[in-house]
């Protein structure tokens, strides 16, 4: 019997994204002459805790170039996994799965559009769906996933293996996803609107996800975003810390409420320098955060995260961090993509001036400006359908906000 969805958001209570489907946004892919470098980095998030029974992990598929795969299939193997106790979809573009009733290998064709260029990642979604809530015992199997183009030269690294966990631990699971940088701020018509490509010299935005996927109320957050070199934040919100070079910031909030399917967006504006040499992927950006708390049981469950004061992270000690039910997925790495403007020679390596950015790569100081600037209004909450699924930030110009909703009592 053969499976399919078209994408996985029509699988009845398992809705992915209301803007679209759940793959990290890329570049239209091109043919590639030279060939491509594919690879899975890892399977990430695969840990269900006790009390959650839908979870979405990822597969992260980079490119180190120097060409874009004119095709890409991802192959998951759930040949081993109990479809009594866990269902596996893989959702990273039209998947079809192959068994009698219960799919023992998924074939997904990623979209040309969602291909992966030189540098950058792909996040292939994989829904967890537990039979029952409650667990008698864990439970572990394997799935392996496997990447197929026939541009690629390295097949080597084109496949991993992950173990799906039902867990009997409780907790707060903290996940994150952080996009590629590859768009530019620019005034159209008299509104500022993100387009490709970027520049050097540009200004850009970062666009980051916080989620908890687990069966306890996360209280307080805090997390960390730092930047390739030759990439520098513009503002500086002032309950956050920054570096000296302005490539790193760290932002805390105590008193952050967010349960399961309760998500956070964070954006910081950006600039890349002046003298970056384009074309270029430049790499070693990432995004990490972590709870700080597990709220009592009783606590009010917001239905939308709350926006967020982001207090000064010298005032959170070490002592106060939670365990992570699944620690994997809570850090993600993004790249900036800089385009070569027609006719240019390119600029100074980008690890020569780590301090420019901004207003054609000058070094000014960095204006202080309060959160509501930059963090959408502090930390905004995530469009989420269903319990546990992490929403994408792949449509960057898609992305909704929505105000808090109703609450409810967690039992």
């Amino acid at each position: 019997m053969t499976f399919r969805n078209r994408p996985l958001a029509r699988l009845g209570a398992v809705a992915l994204l209301a803007g679209g489907l759940c793959v990290m946004a890329a570049a239209p892919a091109a043919a590639a002459p030279d060939g491509a470098d594919l690879s899975i980095k890892a399977v990430v998030g695969t840990k269900v805790a006790e009390g959650q029974q839908v979870k979405t992990a990822f597969a992260k598929v980079t490119n180190g170039g120097p060409g874009t795969p004119s095709s890409l299939v991802v192959k998951a193997d759930t040949s081993q996994i109990d479809w009594d106790t866990m269902a596996v979809f893989p959702a990273g573009g039209d998947c079809s799965g192959e068994g009698a009733g219960k799919p023992a290998l998924w074939t997904c064709v990623v979209a040309p559009e969602d291909i992966p260029g030189p540098g950058e990642t792909v996040e292939l979604p994989i829904v967890l769906i537990k039979r029952t809530v409650a667990v008698d015992e864990p439970y572990s199997a394997p799935i392996t996933v496997t990447i197929e183009s026939p541009s690629d030269t390295t097949p080597g690294n084109n496949s991993a293996t992950a173990r799906i966990d039902v867990s009997n631990e409780s907790g707060v699971d903290v996940g994150v996803i952080a996009t590629d940088v590859k768009t530019a701020l620019r005034l159209v018509d008299g509104v500022m609107t993100e387009q490709a490509p970027l520049y050097a010299g540009d200004n850009a935005v970062f666009v980051g996800e916080i989620v908890n996927q687990g069966d306890r109320i996360a209280k307080g957050v805090e997390f960390t975003v730092q930047l390739p070199k030759g990439v520098t934040f513009t503002e500086q919100y002032e309950p956050c810390e920054y570096s000296a070079d302005k490539r790193t910031v760290t932002c805390t909030d105590k008193e952050f409420l967010f349960g399961e399917a309760v998500g956070a967006l964070i954006t910081f504006p950006i600039a890349v320098a002046a003298g970056v040499t384009a074309p270029a992927a430049l790499p070693d950006g990432s995004l990490a955060a972590k709870a700080l708390d597990v709220a009592p049981v009783g606590t009010p469950m917001p239905g939308a995260a709350r926006r967020s004061a982001i207090k000064n992270v010298k005032a959170v000690a070490a002592a106060e961090r939670v365990t992570d039910v699944d620690p994997s997925d809570d850090r993600d790495d993004f790249a900036v993509i800089v385009a070569a403007k027609a006719g240019s020679g390119g600029g100074d390596n980008p690890g020569d001036n780590p301090g420019e950015g901004g207003q054609g790569g000058s070094g000014g100081g960095l204006p202080v400006t309060g959160v509501q600037a930059g963090l959408i209004g502090g930390i905004g909450a995530a469009v989420l359908i269903t319990g546990g699924v992490m929403v994408l930030v792949a449509r960057r110009r898609r992305v909704v906000l929505v105000t808090p909703g109703d609450e409810r009592t967690a039992g």
